[in-house]
């Protein structure tokens, strides 16, 4: 559905050569498990070109710009994206669009999940959605891109066709993605998965054809049970962490031979860095080939991956966890080995070792050392199944907030996107007797404007709690309540320390919810949902910001907000309990998930995320 001049793809030949000296803007995407193109941010993209001008065939560490993707590497010479917590590879590509598109202008189109939380469409479906919007026509029929959604501009919502469901969508501006001007270096042209029927000679597709082949043996052997022929695992270096392992690929390549003798290891090898941990600042590899060498070339002692020093692995060059190299679980070590030989091949020298484990839980304490928080009253808070109250007329909870306007101003309506000199876009959709279609009136904290009529359906559509929130500030009017099923949360004092506060006791949260009914406020009433995980431990420090937040996350469970039924992100399962948008600390002793400690800025974040569901020591004073 791509319009010409209106945000289409520029032509080009595999992943490269667009028309030289044509402007375009730079989106970098990856393929996903559903062979969908997903692109990455205006901010990692950025990222990404800048390291591409420095060194076209290098490597880009993505947690440098971006803490929710630390595990995850872009090797540019093969044009894969490495995660070295689980060794997954993905193949991205470099993708090319009119200046003047959605991309170009920094428009991206998001929707809303089950958790509450908004994602982003793919670029094409982001492009073709800002083209109708550009066009101002109420609809957008998505089923010509393969999906069966319809997109509705005056109530900013996607319908799904067949179970008749609605979900939220916005238009967010952020930053423009880079452009660029000019020829694109060769390395990038490089046809990930391209056939042409007869192989290509270049040293990239050997090495990617002879390592699948390799791969494709071992797992043959293993068919048969019997293990391929390669030499025994070299043993863990003396003072290094068990399992470690030197990877050195042969200098055999159309042949046999793939593996060669391992260089000895003298010394420790670098820790892994885990998903979650803070980004490092890696400097380049050293070793690095440059443009157009291959590492498989270089004498035998320069191929070679030292470990017999820390000094000798410079900082940020990624660590490959491997769960085992015994060969008795799912990561079989040849196939781990060969990971290392492509990525030594691309100029990234690997350090193979077994992954940490996170530490979640604090070590045995007895009742007697269990303790109440001072200076918070009790030590437990039980939610019961609240029975729905009657519906506060929503014309009477939109007028408590609001001011009339008589003459409001020539602009957009947020909500209906309407202009608010004209009738509301939902007349003819509701009628509401005293609401006639063209009110406009003014929230009173925060002044932003809106149809009446538009706040009316808004609050219709939410939770009817009695409160009302700002679509565009986010300001919370009334007292903001949730749909968290029944449980129950404990609060005490552990006699133990958390990373980063060794002189600090610790504040242990344990949340237990059980298996039940939905009720009318949930997603699909009167059907099972599940509750894993339960009970949940989530830690804070025992200092006077930590009680803080205890004190808050407290009145947030009484308010129903710190869970909800949706859709889980880590496992896709629906009906489901799910965090619901305020973080807590499930590891005790390590950060190696990203859930845990030390984090300087947790407490400040979630002390935001909590002013952000309406939860605050100056709304409760309010």
């Amino acid at each position: 559905m791509s319009r010409p001049g209106q945000g289409v793809m520029m032509p080009v030949t595999g992943l490269g050569f667009p028309p030289q000296n044509v402007a375009r803007v730079v989106v970098w995407e990856w393929l996903n498990e559903h062979s969908r193109w997903r692109p990455y941010t205006a901010t990692v993209c950025h990222h990404i070109e800048n390291v591409l001008k420095e060194d076209a065939r290098g490597s880009v560490v993505l947690g440098q710009v971006d803490a929710q993707l630390v595990p995850y590497i872009i090797d540019l010479q093969s044009m894969h994206q490495f995660r070295q917590d689980t060794g997954t590879m993905r193949p991205v590509r470099r993708n090319f669009y009119d200046p003047s598109s959605a991309p170009g202008k920094g428009i991206v189109w998001e929707w809303e999940n089950d958790g509450g939380a908004w994602t982003a469409y793919d670029m094409d479906i982001c492009i073709t959605i800002q083209n109708a919007y550009e066009k101002q026509h109420p609809w957008l029929d998505l089923s010509s891109l393969g999906f069966c959604y319809l997109i509705y501009f005056n109530s900013m919502s996607q319908m799904n066709r067949q179970t008749r469901r609605r979900r939220r969508l916005r238009r967010r501006l952020d930053l423009a993605y880079p452009l660029t001007v000019g020829s694109i270096p060769k390395s990038q042209s490089w046809p990930v998965g391209a056939s042409s029927g007869q192989p290509c000679s270049c040293q990239q597709c050997l090495l990617v054809n002879s390592t699948r082949a390799a791969s494709n043996a071992i797992l043959a052997s293993q068919r048969r049970k019997a293990p391929p022929a390669a030499p025994p695992l070299p043993l863990p270096p003396p003072g290094g962490p068990p399992g470690s392992l030197v990877v050195r690929p042969s200098a055999t390549f159309a042949g046999t031979a793939l593996w060669a003798t391992p260089a000895t290891a003298t010394g420790p090898t670098e820790p892994a860095q885990s998903p979650g941990a803070p980004p490092r600042s890696p400097s380049a590899p050293s070793g690095a080939p440059t443009p157009g060498q291959n590492n498989l070339n270089r004498p035998g002692p320069q191929r070679a991956t030292s470990v017999s020093t820390r000094a000798s692995i410079p900082p940020g060059v990624p660590a490959l966890p491997v769960k085992n190299l015994n060969g008795t679980g799912p990561v079989h070590p040849a196939l781990a080995g060969m990971t290392g030989i492509l990525l030594c091949a691309a100029g990234l020298p690997v350090c193979l070792t077994r992954a940490p484990k996170p530490i979640l839980h604090p070590p045995p304490v007895s009742k007697s050392d269990v303790k109440p928080v001072p200076g918070v009253p009790g030590v437990c808070r039980k939610t019961k199944k609240k029975h729905l109250k009657k519906s506060k007329n929503p014309e009477d909870v939109v007028r408590r907030y609001m001011q009339k306007v008589k003459n409001p101003p020539d602009e957009d309506c947020t909500i209906c996107m309407e202009r608010l000199v004209t009738a509301s876009g939902y007349e003819g959709v509701l009628r509401h007797k005293g609401v006639r279609p063209e009110l406009v009136g003014r929230l009173g904290r925060c002044g932003h404007m809106y149809h009446l009529l538009c706040l009316v359906a808004m609050y219709s559509n939410g939770n009817k709690d009695g409160s009302l929130q700002c679509p565009t500030c986010k300001a919370i009017y009334g007292e903001k309540t949730g749909t968290q099923p029944p449980g129950k949360m404990e609060f005490h004092l552990i006699p133990h320390s958390l990373p980063g506060f060794a002189d600090t006791q610790t504040i242990r949260i344990v949340y237990d919810i059980p298996t039940g009914i939905q009720g009318p406020e949930h997603p699909n009433p009167g059907k099972k949902f599940t509750a894993r995980g339960f009970p949940r431990h989530c830690y804070l420090p025992n200092n006077e910001k930590g009680r803080k937040v205890l004190r808050l996350l407290i009145t947030a469970w009484e308010r129903r907000l710190i869970f909800t039924i949706g859709t889980s992100n880590t496992t896709g399962e629906s009906d489901t309990v799910v965090w619901n948008e305020i973080h807590h600390k499930t590891e005790f002793g390590s950060n190696l998930t990203g859930h845990g400690y030390p984090d300087a800025s947790y407490l400040d974040n979630v002390l935001a995320e909590l002013t952000a569901q309406g939860v605050s020591e100056a709304a409760a004073k309010a």
